[in-house]
């Protein structure tokens, strides 16, 4: 495995700037640059790369959609939120139409904000393509023929060029898929969620969203702690401060930094990826959140070795 790229990293429906944030981003850039004068789009460029990360770009708006670039030619993917419409189009941009293409894609679960691109993936209607859909969840197929059927949807499934097949995987059972092993683990959400860990030769990537952990559970974390173990990267899901996390949203189905950071510190992995963020904190208050998260990592790390954390937004990528 060589990269990770995030297409969408916004947990429950997917978001927007508005009108009245791109005005305070341009107020912000413009208070910065007061009384300083660019002759050269370089001298623009270097200002505009000084600026905080919440007024010179954007955490994004996209539902959960991460890819997971292998060594090999077939593609990897987690979840199919609204992300996977920009994939699709860097897809067919990049090896154009017609060249066949494999792509593996791995469902966390059923709810609809990890479904809600694949009527958007370019990719499905293109005959030659292939389309592996893997995923623990028996109603799998009928979920995403579900969302095409009329009225909800103009194109029928059936419409598909791609050919598309479904794999049922067994969670805690390796499988062996275009030469990376990945393993699905039950997690604690409504109609059940399943993360997966993914291994190659020398990295290991860990997909875990949509799961409400928690630090009294000592078996629960034991099992985590296993799953998270020496992993070059987990994507986890951050939605929830700590105090939402165990007052009025415990019981939803998602976690929080404090505990991403516990697991992870545990399970001495590497780079944590705050993800899944919740979609009425804006792009200030998740560039808070990471610093607050990075603080938070240099107090409780001990004796463990540093933990980099990263907060995810579209467009990222992380090389392994």
């Amino acid at each position: 495995m060589k990269q990770v790229v995030f297409w969408g990293t916004r947990g429950s429906l997917p978001v927007s700037l508005s009108h009245r944030d791109v005005r305070e981003k341009i107020i912000a850039a413009l208070t910065a640059a007061n009384g300083k004068t660019f002759k050269t789009r370089e001298a623009l460029d270097e200002f505009v790369d000084k600026l905080p990360f919440s007024v010179a770009g954007t955490f994004g708006g996209n539902s959960s959609c991460v890819e997971i670039v292998g060594d090999g030619p077939e593609h990897f993917i987690c979840d199919m939120g609204s992300g996977a419409r920009p994939l699709g189009q860097a897809k067919i941009a990049r090896y154009g139409v017609p060249n066949a293409q494999t792509y593996h894609i791995f469902i966390s679960h059923l709810h609809w904000d990890h479904l809600m691109g694949f009527p958007y993936f370019a990719p499905m209607y293109i005959p030659g393509n292939r389309i592996v859909v893997h995923g623990c969840h028996a109603q799998l197929e009928q979920a995403i023929r579900l969302q095409m059927q009329a009225p909800n949807f103009p194109v029928d499934y059936s419409q598909a060029g791609a050919l598309i097949e479904f794999d049922i995987m067994t969670p805690d059972e390796p499988r062996y898929i275009a030469g990376i092993n990945v393993t699905p683990k039950l997690q604690m959400h409504a109609g059940d969620s399943y993360g997966y860990r993914f291994e190659s030769i020398d990295r290991t990537v860990v997909y875990s969203t949509d799961s409400e952990h928690t630090l009294e559970n000592s078996a629960e974390h034991d099992a985590f702690t296993r799953f998270f173990y020496k992993a070059d990267l987990v994507v986890f899901d951050a939605m929830y401060s700590l105090a939402e996390a165990v007052s009025v949203k415990a019981d939803w189905g998602h976690s929080s930094n404090i505990v991403g950071v516990e697991i992870c510190q545990a399970a001495s992995a590497k780079r944590l990826a705050l993800f899944h963020h919740e979609p009425v904190h804006d792009d200030k208050q998740l560039a808070r959140l990471v610093v607050e998260t990075r603080r938070l990592e240099q107090i409780t790390r001990g004796s463990h070795d540093p933990l980099e954390i990263i907060s995810a937004y579209d467009g990222l990528t992380i090389d392994l």
